[in-house]
């Protein structure tokens, strides 16, 4: 086990001690993830990263080393405290490879304000990261339909930030990564070739298609943008036979380009040799492709940077906690633009007749009225301490697909719009 506790903020902690010192740190408090809006243009988000914060959870404890480190953060009472530190609360949330949008409830961590307080950090650092990668997954496959996408962003992120990236870009749809401890960790799949140095590294390209041939078999994916298109086309037929697995595509008007390998394929008889392409692609790249005879698509700085959104900008806040009286009682903040919204959280996904979403109905104190085909979004992940909702990464990545087909069609579209359901809170749940 590696500690998770240190990847947190100094202010934490001196929080903790604070609160220990005034006598207010076991309140009973109920603390909140969510985020006050989508990104700009977005019509849905994500949620990924839920397996990743329950792991971090378990592993929140304050070892020798990490004790040691604390002694000129906080005093020796509050480093007594933290050696014996482990989450006894409860958390609910909403499943990976959910759905969410403005407000949405996506986890409510309940417990006292000393175990609580300590996980904001870490469980922020997790979901924003995953949420933005899964939501720009999202919408990267949901332009390229049945043709598959390969997560490919390893060298353009953080070493484990591209391990984590190829899991929350599996949940939201890719079929495959590049990276191999995203393999080892997770089960992502993994898929590569070779790059334009292997090329550049034999004699000449035909020897290079020749090596690779003979060592990965005539269903491999040559690359043929080093040197000349259509003479490397031709060579890897000629080479590989009309079984060639496909050719890849880097650079250039990857559009045209892909009809005219597409002619020339079918011209040598190579009809099921699959053309991917890569180099830059997004979402609108992906969409504006949809026309050309490309069978798959390679994507990797646009996934790993979230697509022009690299956070999701979601908050964790307390919104309830204990009184003098013993009785929880809601408090909220009310800055200008960063409000928050007092009061425990209930949340579902309200159905219209046909199973088409028409709302996310969040209900403050009391969860709100299923009307019959309603879904409810909040699961139980914690009980007691003990993880209780961790699951198979496949039912994640199953469970995008079904939330996805469940939202109004306009989600479909790449252009800037408003979110596609609208969030309602039941006021009249609000506590005292």
């Amino acid at each position: 086990m590696t500690s998770t506790a240190l990847l947190t903020d100094h202010y934490e902690l001196t929080m903790l001690q604070a609160a220990l010192e005034r006598g207010t740190a076991h309140r009973r408090s109920v603390f909140e993830l969510f985020p006050r809006r989508l990104p700009e243009g977005r019509r849905y988000g994500v949620v990924a990263g839920v397996g990743r914060a329950l792991d971090a959870i378990e592993d929140f404890t304050f070892d020798d080393e990490a004790l040691a480190t604390l002694e000129d953060v906080v005093n020796d009472e509050t480093r007594e405290w933290l050696a014996s530190y482990h989450f006894s609360g409860d958390v609910w949330g909403y499943a990976e490879g959910e759905a969410y949008f403005p407000y949405s409830p996506l986890l409510i961590v309940e417990g006292t304000f000393a175990e609580a307080v300590l996980l904001e950090t870490l469980l922020l650092s997790i979901y924003n990261h995953d949420s933005a990668i899964a939501s720009a997954a999202s919408r990267m496959t949901m332009a390229a339909g049945d043709r598959p996408c390969i997560e490919m962003g390893s060298r353009r992120t953080h070493e484990q930030a591209a391990v984590a990236s190829a899991r929350a870009a599996y949940v939201a749809g890719f079929a495959s990564t590049s990276n191999l401890a995203a393999r080892q960790r997770y089960g992502v799949p993994s898929a590569g070739t070779s790059a334009h140095s292997f090329t550049l590294l034999h004699d000449s390209e035909a020897d290079a298609f020749q090596a690779q041939v003979t060592s990965l078999g005539s269903g491999t994916t040559l690359l043929v943008d080093t040197y000349d298109v259509g003479e490397a086309v031709r060579a890897g037929v000629e080479i590989a036979g009309t079984e060639l697995g496909a050719v890849r595509l880097d650079s250039g008007d990857l559009g045209v380009l892909a009809h005219r390998v597409r002619t020339q394929l079918d011209d040598l008889g190579a009809t099921k040799t699959r053309i991917v392409v890569t180099s830059d692609l997004d979402e609108y790249a992906i969409a504006a492709l949809a026309a050309a005879p490309v069978d798959g698509y390679g994507v990797g700085t646009q996934l790993v940077t979230g697509s022009g959104h690299p956070t999701c900008g979601f908050v964790y806040k307390l919104v309830a906690r204990e009184g003098d009286d013993g009785a929880m009682v809601s408090v909220a903040k009310k800055s200008v633009d960063k409000i928050s919204i007092g009061g425990r959280k209930f949340a579902l996904r309200r159905l219209d007749g046909q199973g088409v979403a028409e709302a996310e109905v969040v209900g403050i104190g009391t969860a709100p009225e299923n009307d019959g085909n309603d879904r409810p979004l909040l699961v139980e992940l914690v009980r007691d301490g003990e993880v209780v909702g961790r699951e198979p990464l496949l039912d994640a990545r199953a469970r995008h697909t079904a939330v996805r087909s469940e939202l109004p069609w306009s989600v479909q579209q790449m252009s800037k719009g408003e979110p596609v359901i609208p969030t309602i809170h039941l006021e009249e749940h609000l506590e005292g």
